[in-house]
């Protein structure tokens, strides 16, 4: 099997949270909504990625997105931590995210630091160990998990054996013991699924097959704020082991149709609506380039050559002779050659690449 686990103040009350008792690796900002700023310093994350040397740069910082909802940047390299976003309600807290145990243990003290709230949900937006791994440590720590019924349909088909490879490979597994991951413990089937007070309200959404076929968003209408998991990534993390990806950029075209103006992608920094039509146009572009290359005769075995390398835990194929239009840059990475392999696959295939043994 292929490596799959590399790689969650109520509206008008300013509160003033701890900032000062964030741990060392916990920067607050404030949101910067100038998109050059978010740019530049995601040009600076991609070129510390590739060099394999980012370290603790970026990662572990907080940023306060909108009252009541902040932002913190998980570390991925050499953990594989996903990103968390922390959302303020009347009386209680929601995570998007349980992330790896780890990293649940990491944004479980950064939610107590913001606010005194308990934290009551937390929302696995897929079944990967980035985003469902850590859901024992919440629970125990009396927050109830939350996903679309996806994620445990998606569980139930890769698990127990991508935990039990993890337990030999990550020590935050192995410390839980236990035989499986813990699956959510409420599951909705109707989208949106909706949590409401006085202050704020809360949609979870269920678009489609996408990364998995239980990719959940999480939109704040008042505010505008959607939170994507690894349906949308802000740079060169897209694993496509498990995705639909024909169907991808009709996934992100739905999520659209929601007025937005704060996107918060599982991996990569905050940024705005251009974000998702980035991802979309990357999916596409990769769809035809490779569809062009079997049109043309070619052979996978030229296109991605043999070679492997490991990029965020998983090994993965080093080459490929497949370019894609500047345009998508961003979203190109160590990761291509993969990419194009399981493009290669569902197209000739004919079904979805999570569809196939992998």
């Amino acid at each position: 099997m292929r490596g799959a686990n590399h790689g969650p103040v109520g509206v008008g009350h300013q509160t003033a949270p701890p900032f000062a008792g964030l741990a060392n690796n916990e920067r607050m900002l404030p949101w910067k909504p100038l998109r050059c700023l978010v740019l530049s310093g995601f040009a600076v994350l991609v070129a510390l990625a590739f060099l394999a040397t980012r370290g603790e740069a970026l990662s572990g910082q907080v940023q306060l997105i909108v009252p009541g909802v902040w932002f913190r940047e998980g570390e991925l390299t050499g953990l594989g931590h996903c990103n968390n976003v922390f959302i303020e309600m009347k009386d209680y807290m929601i995570v998007v995210d349980a992330n790896f145990p780890s990293g649940a243990q990491l944004a479980l003290e950064t939610a107590h630091r913001l606010s005194p709230k308990p934290v009551k949900y937390v929302f696995d937006t897929h079944h990967h160990g980035d985003a469902a791994y850590g859901n024992a440590i919440w629970s125990k720590a009396g927050a109830t998990t939350l996903a679309y019924v996806g994620v445990v349909e998606e569980m139930k088909r890769f698990e127990p054996a991508r935990w039990l490879a993890a337990v030999k490979e990550r020590p935050d597994v192995a410390a839980l013991h236990l035989d499986a991951p813990e699956p959510p413990q409420k599951t909705f089937d109707k989208s949106p699924f909706i949590l409401k007070d006085s202050t704020r309200e809360v949609r979870f959404y269920f678009f489609g097959w996408a990364h998995t076929r239980g990719d959940g968003f999480v939109y704040l209408p008042k505010d505008n704020v959607l939170c994507t998991g690894d349906a949308v990534a802000n740079g060169p993390y897209n694993f496509t082991g498990d995705a639909n990806i024909g169907n991808w950029p009709k996934v992100i075209h739905e999520a659209q149709t929601l007025t937005t103006t704060y996107v918060l992608p599982g991996h990569g920094v905050p940024g705005g609506p251009d974000m998702l039509e980035g991802q979309a146009r990357f999916m596409i572009e990769l769809h035809k380039a490779v569809a062009a290359a079997i049109k043309q005769g070619k052979k996978l075995e030229s296109v991605v050559p043999p070679g492997t390398t490991t990029v965020y835990g998983s090994v993965v194929p080093a080459k490929t002779t497949i370019t894609l239009p500047a345009a998508v840059d961003q979203w190109v990475g160590p990761l291509l050659p993969a990419q194009v392999r399981d493009t290669w696959e569902e197209i000739a295939q004919k079904k979805p690449h999570g569809d196939i043994e992998h």
